[in-house]
């Protein structure tokens, strides 16, 4: 017989409660109802998971091959400081991938754990476009731009690409870097392997244990029940999909431009996730 189930519910010990928030997808800047990460999208789930029905801890289960700095820049930065003013320790679980972004929001966790075959890490920046100029003069097509200010059309992708813009976009890659780097190296600290591991290169989890970027192979509930009790409970938070979303993954062809932007982000997250093997 469990005698603590004779004691008032006052007097038993009370149960662990973990939040478990899911972050999935490409980190961007979305409009509401669409899919993607965003700080304004995540921050009333961010904030409810630390702070409804006093959570012992908080897990996040990341799958996403990255996006926007400055996105993952805010997410991370809510989510450790809800940490810190609740003194809630957070775990961090990898699916399939947490590169890039997706690495940046695990380094919010206090320790990060994976499976073998996740794809962790691409501390790096990017940016890709295509040169159109190329096209638009084979079919006599004129481009017409009119600014105030030498560096309105920087970069514009129908006119032939400039030194002085290349060496200017570098410039902002390369202080992006920084932050994202420093970010890293403030987070993860000693546990860092020597070495240079800010290239943009990727590690499956196995690897990645030796780099220091994770604390071991593991995975969410055998884990956090190891660490609260076998008698945990997990508190689910996720972004939940629009009617609209809904609807439009079962007839997109209905919808002209929303089924249009929902199958162009399809497209767009397929494209980051393939530079990793997914």
């Amino acid at each position: 017989m469990d005698i603590l189930r004779l004691l008032p519910a006052r007097f038993r010990p009370r149960q662990k409660r973990v939040a478990v928030l899911r972050l999935h997808g490409v980190i961007g800047a979305t409009r509401p109802g669409a899919a993607g990460l965003s700080d304004a999208a995540l921050a009333p789930l961010i904030e409810r998971a630390f702070t409804r029905g006093r959570p012992d801890a908080v897990a996040l289960l990341i799958n996403s091959p990255g996006g926007s700095p400055v996105q993952s820049s805010l997410i991370a930065a809510r989510i450790r400081r809800l940490a810190d003013e609740k003194r809630i320790p957070v775990h961090a679980f990898v699916e399939d991938v947490a590169a890039s972004g997706g690495y940046w929001l695990a380094c919010a966790a206090d320790d990060i754990w994976a499976d073998g075959t996740s794809i962790v890490g691409s501390i790096g920046v990017i940016s890709a476009g295509f040169g159109l100029d190329g096209f638009i003069d084979r079919h006599g097509i004129q481009r017409r731009v009119h600014t105030a200010g030498g560096s309105k059309s920087f970069l514009d992708p129908f006119r032939p690409e400039k030194p002085e813009d290349v060496e200017r976009l570098t410039r902002l890659l390369e202080d992006m870097h920084v932050s994202f780097r420093d970010w890293v190296t403030s987070r993860r600290g000693p546990k860092l392997a020597e070495g240079d591991l800010f290239t943009g290169e990727v590690w499956t989890g196995r690897q990645a244990i030796a780099t220091g970027l994770i604390d071991g192979i593991g995975h969410a509930v055998p884990k956090l029940k190891a660490l609260y009790g076998d008698k945990v409970a997990f508190i689910p938070y996720g972004q939940r999909r629009s009617l609209l979303r809904r609807i439009g993954a079962a007839f997109g062809s209905g919808l002209g431009s929303e089924a249009a932007e929902a199958i162009i982000a399809q497209a767009e997250e397929r494209a980051i996730r393939a530079r990793y093997g997914l």
